[in-house]
């Protein structure tokens, strides 16, 4: 849920971005550590998820305006869901990833797969000097899923400062199934509104006031959770719901019960949602 946006002349779009940003760090646990990305743990669990999303890769490559001789920066480049397919079709990949465990699993991963054309820095984008950590200009520049920066304006006029062609960003066009189940259970456990982040419309807004004019194309995005165990699963929500209290986890686990399906030796929920391809070619 976000505040609506006032009527009257246009917002400053970056603002209203900063603003649902706040309000959606207001909805966190402070010490839930599912998104500590330097855990070794965390990122082995999102690498596995994320290869329900096969098909939204394979889309995702389709869209690219990239050839043998592409270099390519991956910003939010995660275990490599993109950068490892991507370096097997172009000239290089510079991965911008700051969890070490992401890094970590990117990197063992391309030595598995004998690819040597990636290399990596760890920070993030706002820290990246791009003077002195990268070598710009690059064919293409692509976010997907990791727009997560504070002042999105400063964020976006980086990666078109350093692109010599095609810029693709991916983010949500709506709630994705995660942020819907924190939707239904943030009132009931801790009997306050849950805000979302900032979406899509807002992104392409802020563009536009930037003047970029951006291609858009919807995708789905189907997102899948496995476990050992239904005791495994309930312990990780209630940990990222912040549930502590036996009532609370009941909450959760009575939420979560008829989601469960089997899958293989796992079990498994899963939701799907939409989102947004976001794209420009640099101008010249």
């Amino acid at each position: 849920m976000n505040p609506p946006v006032a009527a009257g002349p246009d917002p400053d779009w970056n603002e209203v971005w900063k603003s649902r940003q706040a309000l959606h760090e207001l909805s966190r646990i402070p010490d839930d550590p599912s998104h500590n990305w330097s855990s070794r743990k965390n990122a082995e669990r999102y690498a596995a998820c994320a290869a329900s999303g096969d098909d939204r890769v394979r889309r995702t490559l389709a869209s690219l305006d990239i050839t043998r001789d592409s270099r390519v920066l991956d910003i939010g480049a995660g275990p490599g869901i993109l950068a490892l397919p991507l370096a097997r079709l172009v000239h290089e990949v510079c991965a911008v990833e700051p969890g070490a465990g992401m890094v970590a699993i990117l990197q063992e991963r391309a030595a598995q797969e004998r690819i040597t054309n990636i290399s990596c820095v760890q920070k993030t984008w706002e820290d990246v000097d791009i003077a002195r950590d990268i070598a710009a200009p690059y064919d293409l520049v692509i976010a997907s899923l990791s727009l997560t920066m504070e002042d999105i304006r400063a964020a976006l006029n980086k990666m078109d400062a350093v692109a010599a062609g095609q810029v693709c960003l991916y983010w949500f066009a709506d709630m994705p199934f995660w942020e819907r189940m924190y939707a239904d259970l943030w009132e009931p456990l801790h009997g306050r509104p849950y805000y979302s982040g900032p979406k899509a419309d807002c992104l392409f807004n802020v563009l536009y006031q930037m003047g970029i004019y951006a291609d858009v194309e919807m995708l789905p995005l189907e997102k899948e959770y496995r476990f050992a165990s239904f005791e495994e699963m309930e312990t990780f929500f209630c940990r990222r719901f912040g549930a502590e209290s036996q009532e609370q986890q009941e909450i959760v686990s009575r939420y979560l019960a008829p989601m469960v399906r089997s899958n293989g030796g796992d079990i498994a929920i899963s939701g799907s949602s939409t989102l947004a391809g976001i794209m420009w070619k640099k101008k010249q």
